[in-house]
């Protein structure tokens, strides 16, 4: 008889370890089981360039979302961004979104900045005015030939 309990005392922390290891994946992953707390905006950029999905999107210096996807658009020939941004935060219509840079190291991330519109961007909608990345090597090129 205590054999079988002890066996049941190991499963039963041995089923608690599986659910802990399941819950810190779901988290760290940054994945969503249930629907999410979030909708999602789309911009159109003339360069993404360092951009990436999982990126950060800020609003006055304090993240609100995160980068879902990026593509080109053939029509346009511009880079399609779709952003993940938190319930309970109101973009307007004339707000902008920036490809910006962090710290040293170059990491990129989109920062959104507010327009003077009482419209609010419903999910699904998109961020008309925009500004790309600023590509360093060819300002520096053009400052070394003289093209500035």
């Amino acid at each position: 008889m205590k054999k079988y309990s002890q066996e049941t005392t190991v499963g039963i922390f041995v089923f608690l370890g599986l659910l802990c290891v399941a819950y810190l994946t779901v988290k760290l992953g940054q994945m969503e089981l249930m629907g999410g707390n979030s909708y999602q905006l789309r911009a159109s950029f003339t360069s993404v360039s360092g951009l990436r999905s999982g990126s950060a999107v800020e609003m006055a210096g304090v993240q609100v979302g995160k980068v879902v996807a990026i593509s080109f658009d053939q029509e346009t020939m511009r880079a399609q961004v779709v952003m993940q941004i938190d319930n309970g935060i109101n973009v307007d219509d004339e707000s902008i979104a920036s490809v910006k840079t962090s710290g040293l190291i170059g990491d990129k991330y989109i920062k959104i900045s507010r327009g003077g519109s009482d419209f609010l961007l419903s999910p699904g909608e998109t961020i008309i005015d925009t500004e790309g990345a600023i590509d360093l090597e060819e300002l520096i090129s053009k400052y070394i030939f003289g093209d500035v």
